[in-house]
């Protein structure tokens, strides 16, 4: 057994489990690995100990004492809160056993002279992110720093497998492996259906790494929480504040509570709820998520680790690892919209082994009690979603080509290869990276008459960057996250909040109230980029949106749904969350048709309003509002006509004031998948989509330049900016990387084209019901109110909406 663990894990009174002796041997013999283990059992140690037992046995240690630390290991994790915590973690290990191997933090919240000492003196390990990690190799002498280095390790690799900052990783990884070719890389991932291939992305094709699985698993114990009375005709966001009592309830019955929203806009409103209705919560309460300062994300993290809080109200700013240990139980606001989301939230509670992890389902419509049957469905059968590697990620590229040029410099030649062993970029052909290359000294076919796009200079065999102004410029853009311009939110003398999207802020005057932080806020006025606000007691204020919120049930969550229809059919219901729903069931039944797993229910209805399509897939919102797009594209071409459309997860609604004639074999037509994409080019605006898409892209690849510290460019004239490119693209260059590259992603991530392919061709089994009720239906409710929400004020949507249903339901004539 690894001998510093041996003492450490004695000292503590722990017994080491298998999993981490498995991973102490496979470090020890000079194994490259993934290793995958539930929450809560010491992942961080099963990779830590072996690390230090390789510095202080296998690295001629007692030759090196005394002479200048080279860095030994670099520690990759997503979040930076996670990077403290995993740094308090490991620092109390050299602490413990008194060990000279020094680790330091860096982080976007590292100080400039913190971060000149660790390139002059550089400690043994470095845990940080990716972006930290490109900005060093964006450092002259980068490959020298690196060239001891002996560990990678990238922590929670799943949360960044399915994204652009994956991409940088895999970047990173080509070019740390070309300066050490005997560089161990370890990754820590939680459970996804795809892990053999989250392996071979990380260690590259044909590797030889080792996987490593925990058999442990962790109890989870999970409760939807239902309302007192089911309502029949139910509409988003009309139970889950109705529920706030009950919600009470669980924070009062344990000691500490995670609870968590999806959006940052949610998880205000309910931390504004309970402390209005129980003021008694001031002081241990708290809101956490991504837009606060963090000065108040931290006293928030400290103050629940140090078991101060009774309930912090969160986003997935407090999804991964951070080990709580007091939290006692989570609870899940609204559909989780994936599986594999759910599991992780879950658990943050019993954060220890061998303990029950505890968390409450608390649903925001009728309908979506039914997904309390489908997850406790899906984590009994192992059911977990994959994450979808990003590929062909040009504007990535064209990045980390400059990151390279800003540092040593590079060859053409050797830097093709290395990038082409990436998973990403294991399609380029050697004309696409020229492509590139040309953009970057010339400016490729478009921009050569443009002195800010001749930035590289080939000189010995190496490009370069020798400009001074682009070289701080592209290290002030180094990063693959993208979002609305920011503002930063700040009191009257000077205490900073957090940051708020100018789209938000652009559409409130002087003295309008908005809630934030926990606070209710007037705004005062906007100066550059910083809005100044004071608190005020005015009883109503809007809540901020953000942008970043939008996002879809997974194709998993999805297949649970479907499943669950098939036990809404027995006679006896075991599942608490479908006998709860059985009237509501039965309601449906009478007034149109409760379909089977393998059926599908389409409703055509007339009301005053005009004639109604419903299709309900169950899908996901983002599937469906495409398939809609698709629907009303086909039937134009029947008989042209206005739509105006709504989806929710369930499915989607085609409003029309033409009235078609509707039969199966129309329906069937309708729902073929042939010629599908032919059909999205042609019934969807991607143009508009990609020019939007185009934005990002043009940032990322520092086409656009998105402002300084402080001096952010406004959102407008970026968007300004990257269209005008996006324009010269199409008419002087369509065959442009980064053009054919928003195309792609409008189709793969927002249309999900391959996910509506998959729809399609399931619904082409299925059997259709086509069912023509003379009301609205209880499934058909919730869509039509998603609509109904646009035409009104919120308060004439609330009353006319609940007018409506109490028409439907017989109470009013």
């Amino acid at each position: 057994m690894n001998q510093f663990a041996s003492v450490w894990f004695f000292n503590q009174g722990w017994e080491p489990h298998s999993f981490q002796r498995q991973a102490w041997r496979a470090i020890e013999k000079g194994h490259s690995g993934l290793l995958n283990a539930p929450t809560g059992f010491g992942k961080t140690f099963a990779i830590w100990f072996g690390i230090l037992a390789h510095y202080y046995q296998y690295q001629d240690y007692r030759q090196r004492k005394g002479k200048q630390a080279a860095l030994h290991a670099i520690w990759i994790t997503p979040l930076r809160a996670l990077s403290k915590e995993i740094h308090k973690a490991v620092s109390q290990v050299s602490t413990d056993l008194d060990l000279d191997y020094k680790i330091e933090l860096r982080t976007g919240d590292t100080s400039l002279s913190e971060r000149k000492n660790q390139r002059t003196k550089p400690p043994q390990a470095l845990i940080t992110t990716p972006e930290s990690v490109h900005l060093l190799l964006a450092s002259k002498g980068a490959a020298d720093y690196f060239g001891q280095l002996a560990f990678v390790v990238v922590d929670e690799w799943h949360e960044l497998l399915g994204s652009k900052r994956g991409v940088l990783v895999e970047l990173a990884l080509s070019r740390l492996k070309a300066i050490n070719p005997k560089l161990k890389i370890w990754g820590i991932s939680a459970t996804i259906g795809n892990l053999s291939e989250a392996q071979e992305i990380l260690l590259g094709k044909g590797h030889q790494g080792v996987m490593i699985r925990a058999t442990l698993k962790k109890k989870i114990k999970v409760e939807t929480v239902l309302p007192d009375s089911l309502e029949r005709f139910p509409w988003a966001g009309h139970l889950g504040i109705h529920l706030l009592d009950k919600v009470v309830a669980i924070i009062r019955q344990h000691g500490s509570t995670l609870i968590f929203t999806n959006t940052r806009s949610q998880c205000e409103i309910w931390y504004q709820q309970l402390i209005s209705h129980y003021p008694e919560f001031a002081g241990i309460l708290a809101v956490h998520h991504g837009s606060l300062s963090d000065e108040v994300r931290l006293w928030v993290e400290d103050a629940l680790h140090r078991g101060k809080l009774k309930a912090v109200v969160c986003t997935s700013s407090l999804d991964l690892g951070v080990d709580f240990r007091p939290v006692d139980c989570v609870v899940q606001i609204g559909s989780p919209k994936g599986v594999a989301r759910f599991l992780q939230r879950a658990g943050r509670s019993g954060h220890r082994p061998h303990e029950i992890s505890y968390i409450y389902y608390v649903p925001t419509n009728s309908l979506e009690i039914i997904e309390g049957d489908s997850l406790k469905y899906a984590l009994k059968e192992g059911i977990i979603e994959q994450r979808i590697p990003y590929i062909r990620s040009f504007d990535v590229l064209l990045q980390y080509l400059m990151t390279l040029a800003v540092g040593d410099g590079f060859p053409a030649d050797r830097t093709f290869d290395e990038i082409k062993s990436t998973h990403c970029f294991a399609s380029i052909s050697r004309q696409e990276y020229d492509e590139c290359l040309a953009m970057l000294t010339h400016g490729g076919k478009t921009l050569q008459a443009y002195d800010d796009f001749r930035r590289l200079v080939l000189a010995d065999g190496l490009y370069r960057v020798e400009s001074r102004r682009l070289a701080m410029r592209h290290r002030l853009s180094i990063g693959a996250i993208v979002s609305d311009a920011m503002m930063r939110v700040k009191l009257m003398n000077g205490k900073f909040l957090g940051s708020i999207e100018e789209s938000f802020i652009s559409k409130l005057n002087t003295g309008d109230v908005f809630w934030f932080s926990g606070r209710q806020l007037e705004l005062q006025h906007v100066r550059n980029m910083e809005v100044i606000v004071r608190p005020t007691t005015k009883a109503k204020g809007v809540v901020p949106s953000w942008m970043g919120g939008r996002f879809s049930i997974s194709p998993d969550l999805g297949t649970a749904i479907r499943h669950s229809f098939r036990n809404i059919h027995k006679a006896r219901v075991g599942s608490p969350e479908l006998s709860f729903l059985r009237p509501l069931f039965e309601e449906q039944k009478v007034r149109s048709a409760l379909p089977q797993e393998e059926e599908l229910l389409v409703e055509y209805i007339a009301t005053k309003y005009g004639y109604h399509l419903f299709v309900y897939p169950f899908d996901g919102k983002l599937v469906h509002e495409g398939m809609a797009q698709v629907l009303a594209y086909r039937l134009g071409k029947i008989q042209p006509a206005s739509f105006s459309i709504a989806s929710n997860e369930y499915g989607f609604e085609l409003l029309s004031s033409t009235r078609y004639e509707v039969n199966d074999g129309m329906i069937k037509a309708l729902l073929s998948p042939d010629h599908l994409h032919e059909d999205i080019t042609s019934g969807i605006n991607v143009r508009e989509m990609a020019r939007r898409r185009f934005r990002d892209i043009a940032g990322i690849a520092g086409l656009v330049f998105q402002g300084y510290p402080g001096k952010a460019v406004k959102t407008r004239h970026l968007q300004a900016n990257a269209g005008l490119f996006f324009s010269v693209f199409e008419d002087y260059d369509p065959t442009n990387l980064l053009l054919r590259e928003a195309y792609d992603e409008v189709f793969d991530f927002q249309l999900e084209e391959g996910r509506m392919q998959l729809a399609f061709e399931r619904i082409a089994n299925h059997t259709i019901i086509l069912s023509c009720p003379q009301q609205l239906t209880p499934f058909s409710f919730p869509i039509f109110s998603e609509s109904f929400r646009e035409k009104y004020s919120n308060e004439d949507w609330q009353s006319r909406l609940e007018l409506l249903k109490l028409q439907l339901e017989g109470k009013i004539g």
